[in-house]
């Protein structure tokens, strides 16, 4: 496949959008860093794993197809197997074979990893209410989660058959 060439020059950031850009680079990175090392510190585990124990939490009998994880974490299915190894061996996710799909499977929240799901909520909770909803008015709150969806939904793959790493 060649490479896709354009007859027009870009439209290159204007300065305050490329000011904007970067400060929304420089925050997410700094925020996902602080939530990541408070969750190390607090739970011995890295943000992406709390959220992937929170997720099948959220799920009908603590119980969640591994596509389905995969898809809503957003990452490839070899890391989320990976990730799902680590939590089996802390004792907090086991997995299950799917009765339906001889190939498919289950992540199953244990009772230990609720349990250590449910003591680091609230460090987790407090460090996000820190770091991000006490810094803003509830202007600004509101304002964000309406800019955050606009983007997401902007996002979203609208075909079944898009090419996204965590549908391989």
């Amino acid at each position: 496949m060649e490479p896709m060439t354009t007859d027009h020059e870009p439209q290159w950031l204007t300065e305050d959008e490329q000011r904007t850009w970067r400060a929304y680079l420089h925050a997410t990175t700094l925020l996902e860093d602080h939530l990541d090392r408070q969750l190390q510190r607090d739970a011995k585990m890295p943000h992406i794993y709390f959220g992937l124990l929170v997720q099948i939490s959220e799920a009908p009998r603590r119980r969640l197809r591994m596509t389905e994880l995969a898809r809503s974490a957003k990452i490839t299915r070899s890391r989320l197997s990976h990730a799902i190894a680590r939590l089996e061996k802390n004792g907090w996710v086991r997995r299950e074979d799917c009765p339906s799909d001889k190939r498919g499977q289950f992540a199953v929240l244990t009772d230990e990893g609720l349990a250590v799901l449910r003591r680091s909520a609230p460090g987790h909770v407090d460090a996000v209410r820190q770091a991000l909803f006490d810094r803003l008015t509830p202007a600004q709150q509101k304002s964000l989660g309406e800019i955050m969806v606009i983007v997401a939904e902007g996002l979203q793959p609208e075909e079944a058959g898009a090419d996204l790493p965590w549908l391989r």
